[in-house]
């Protein structure tokens, strides 16, 4: 079953839960990109790897325009995706907890883990915004188990800073050669479901 709604706390936040026929302890929050939406290949598949492994999804639908982007409160921003899962799971009784972040969902990602309700989550961080220092910090210091997957040719991609990631044992981190920020290659639609493909691969397996 899936369940919709638009109102949730101080600003409107769409979401969707997908529902197991019985119920479930499992649950994977999604939290995509600023343009890159649950439907896209990435989280759309990674929706159908945990549901297929007995968890409810729940996708967290925000939008951002190129200006609020830029003006995007971190702390206003997490809060507003707390209040949703807040309200979703009041009525549930989850104790197993994944969260799949995907760009701009790394933010609310790096906030998120310090809630006690995600203290043994499981997490994986999709093109992170390695730029920003409250990713960085988050995963340089994550005491959580996660799974990286960046490409060397996104612009998030700092290669100082990856290696510095990589040395936190409590992450498996992978780059993608030639992906983008989207984990594909602009002239190579082959190429770029391989590389979906493996990604979901090593999600599946994480």
């Amino acid at each position: 079953m899936v369940i919709n709604n638009d109102s949730n706390g101080s600003k409107k936040i769409p979401f969707s839960l997908i529902e197991q026929k019985e119920e479930t302890n499992k649950l994977v929050v999604v939290l995509p990109g600023a343009g890159y939406t649950t439907q896209a290949p990435l989280l759309r598949f990674a929706t159908g790897i945990f549901y297929n492994k007995g968890f409810d999804v729940l996708h967290i639908n925000y939008t951002f325009n190129r200006q609020e982007l830029a003006e995007l409160s971190e702390e206003g921003f997490t809060r507003d995706v707390q209040l949703v899962i807040k309200n979703v799971i009041k009525n549930k009784k989850y104790n197993n907890y994944y969260i799949v972040a995907k760009s701009v969902g790394t933010v609310a990602l790096s906030y998120l883990l310090n809630h006690t309700m995600f203290k043994d989550a499981k997490v994986v961080w999709l093109t992170p915004l390695l730029q920003r220092e409250d990713v960085f910090n988050a995963m340089v210091n994550s005491d959580h188990k996660g799974l990286c997957i960046i490409g060397d040719k996104d612009s998030c991609f700092i290669e100082e800073r990856f290696e510095r990631i990589k040395d936190n044992p409590n992450l498996i981190c992978k780059v993608e050669n030639g992906g983008n920020h989207s984990l594909e290659l602009d002239e190579d639609p082959i190429k770029s479901i391989e590389i979906l493909k493996s990604v979901m691969i090593d999600i599946d397996e994480f």
